[in-house]
């Protein structure tokens, strides 16, 4: 259901009232969603309402496929449908809720708020309003704290997302954006917070403090005050984030922030004492409870704050609601010594691939669904490289292959069928193309068999083009062996490993051996939109022995996100927190420069590129991504020399 699939006869069905004619306008920015107003006209004196609100899936593929994956449309729907029925306070009466996971789908048909005034998170509040927001939060949490149906419900008790190592990634960017403006005490509160992260959330469960239902983001920005005539002096919107955890979540939440930091200080007993008046007289929980549960939950607020604006697009208003939050979260910790609370801080470590991975996973409905196995190598004492990639995208029933040689003092060479049938995951066979891929030992030995007819470039630019090139016969007989530890992703379903790799290649005959030179290979699985983002990733192995990968994620509207890991032989893996790329490109679309910097660690290696090997990739809706690839050989300023592959996705 959208906007524009509303009709007279289905909002009449909905309100149980003869709908006679009917406007929507949006209402609201969200990103993952979007809300309409939809004002109501009936058929004689109708005791129904005027105006509904209607709230869908974000029009917007990726936001679409995020709302899915991380629940969110899932849970604010059964929140209407499995638990809001059984509440009391600040909540909307829903006339429709429906959720189709399959198309990325939901919606929604709520009861209107107004006349009401939106809360201001930069402004604040005054304590009238804040005693309202805490008292109807008491309603609303008196009669689930500890309810076992909803502990036990699993779409309410999905595993959190964040941890401790994507915090940290995610902290660097924050700091990268706002680090001039936050003040060095605070600044120590996140420090030691992101640190201490993982360990705090297991020191949590362990003191097994009251469990209630979560809104999660329970702010001033999602409360609507209801004016004279309201239905209700307080709505509480956006439900997507609604979870089972520590009961005291969003009164700590909303305490921190609701007020500027003299008037928090001078009313948070107070505010405390009337959430705890509201909770009813059948809670077994004392107002020292509600003290202490506030206390620890206070770095809830510290948390959102990292985390919100390195999902969301940047806007003036939100880098100045951010610096508030921040500002009035920390200060709470410091006020109420929460510091004391954390375990010592422990580093997180890095995650590895199970050996099951190695094979096919089950497909996902969605339409970008996407299963690949990738694998390069790069010669630079005989100038080649080369990398084959088979991604399966069983949803719109075709499979891409491709397989490419380069070098400084040859053609590109390319074997591309991006319409290949689905009939094995391992073994691929058309009118012009032999492949077959192997596990050969789980995490340790993978081999690959290429024969087919490509085609052959000198200008390896005619691929972003679309250009045809001269026909050629390529065959490469490969085999990866694991040099490191396999590592696998945090953000995404995904893992690399570092290898050397043995074998040959020809090209029209023209045979080469290649005898344990650096390459890589990776495995995915999941909703792939190339044409959502761009990044830039590599996979370099310099000469002493080290393996950088690192990739540099670029979201519409969000700071850069980065991934991967830095290790060497024998001294084990440092998974990395920031990867900044910084490239330059010639008019043609291939990069000229390239200069990475993996951190921790303040590794930069410097780009010689030495061969082109692109892709140019059309979404069916026609978007077009250059997917500019290439070998190079890299330098550090310590001395240091190696070489790999270096990909940049970039939107046209």
């Amino acid at each position: 259901m959208r906007a524009d699939e509303l009709s007279t006869e289905w909002l009449s069905a909905q309100v149980n009232a003869p709908v006679s004619a009917f406007h929507a306008e949006r209402v609201g920015t969200g990103q993952m969603s979007e809300c309409y107003r939809v004002a109501l006209e009936y058929d004689g004196d109708a005791q129904a309402p005027t105006s509904v609100v209607l709230k869908v899936a974000a029009s917007d593929p990726v936001s679409r496929q995020t709302g899915v994956a991380l629940g969110l449309y899932e849970r604010e729907v059964r929140f209407y449908t499995d638990v809001a029925p059984r509440l009391v306070g600040p909540i909307a009466p829903c006339y429709h809720a429906s959720f189709d996971a399959n198309a990325g789908t939901f919606a929604l048909l709520l009861g209107d708020a107004g006349p009401a005034e939106v809360g201001n998170e930069i402004e604040g509040t005054s304590v009238e309003r804040a005693r309202l927001a805490v008292s109807e939060l008491g309603r609303l949490h008196g009669p689930a704290i500890g309810d076992p149906a909803l502990a036990g419900a699993a779409w309410l008790n999905r595993q959190a997302p964040i941890g401790q190592a994507l915090l940290a990634q995610l902290y660097a960017g924050f700091v990268e954006r706002y680090g001039n403006r936050i003040a060095p005490q605070h600044r120590a509160v996140c420090d030691r917070f992101v640190a201490s992260f993982d360990a705090y959330l297991a020191a949590d469960e362990q003191v097994g403090g009251p469990k209630g239902l979560v809104h999660g983001d329970y702010r001033l920005d999602n409360m609507l005050f209801g004016l004279p005539g309201a239905d209700r002096p307080l709505t509480v919107v956006d439900w997507q984030t609604v979870s089972w955890g520590p009961a005291m979540t969003d009164l700590a939440y909303f305490i921190g922030c609701a007020l500027p930091v003299p008037a928090r200080r001078s009313h948070a007993d107070e505010l405390m004492a009337c959430y705890h008046r509201a909770l009813g007289s059948t809670t077994t929980l004392t107002l020292d409870d509600v003290r202490d549960g506030v206390r620890r939950q206070t770095f809830a607020g510290v948390m959102m704050t990292i985390v919100s604006p390195m999902l969301v697009q940047r806007t003036d208003r939100g880098d100045e609601m951010f610096m508030t939050m921040l500002e009035r979260h920390c200060q709470q910790v410091l006020d109420y010594d929460a510091l004391a609370l954390l375990p010592e801080p422990v580093a997180p470590r890095p995650l590895e691939p199970d050996p099951a991975d190695e094979f096919a996973h089950p497909a996902g409905t969605e339409p970008m669904w996407n299963e690949s196995w990738y694998c390069d190598f790069v010669d630079p004492h005989q100038r080649i490289g080369g990398y084959v990639r088979l991604g399966l995208t069983p949803n719109e029933g075709a499979a891409w292959f491709t397989a490419l040689l380069c070098g400084p003092d040859q053609p590109t060479v390319a074997v591309l069928d991006f319409s290949a049938p689905l009939d094995d995951p391992f073994t691929l066979h058309t009118n012009t193309i032999d492949f077959t891929h192997e596990v050969v030992a789980e995490l340790q030995t993978y081999r690959v068999h290429v024969s087919g007819r490509g085609e052959s470039h000198d200008d390896p630019a005619a691929l972003l083009r679309g250009e045809p090139g001269r026909g050629v016969d390529v065959t490469m007989d490969l085999e990866w062996s694991t040099v490191g530890t396999p590592y696998r992703y945090r953000l995404t379903p995904r893992y690399e490993i570092p290898c050397t790799v043995t074998g040959s290649v020809s090209v029209d005959g023209r045979r080469m051996t290649v005898d344990a030179v650096p390459g890589q290979r990776d495995h995915s699985w999941g909703v792939r939109d190339w044409w959502g983002m761009e990044w830039v990733w590599n996979a370099l192995h310099l000469d002493d022995g080290t393996d950088l990968h690192g990739v540099d994620i670029r979201l519409p509207g969000a700071p850069p996100i980065g991934a991967g890991y830095i290790q060497s032989r024998g001294a084990g893996l440092t998974e990395l927190q920031a990867v900044s790329a910084r490239a330059s490109f010639a008019d043609n679309g291939l990069p000229v420069t390239t200069t990475i910097t993996f951190n921790p660690g303040a590794v930069e290696a410097v780009a010689d590129i030495q061969a082109h090997a692109p892709l140019r990739l059309e979404a069916p809706d026609g978007r077009v991504a250059w997917f500019a690839r290439a070998w190079a050989t890299v330098a550090t300023p310590d001395g240091r020399h190696g070489a790999g592959w270096i990909e940049w996705n970039r939107q046209c």
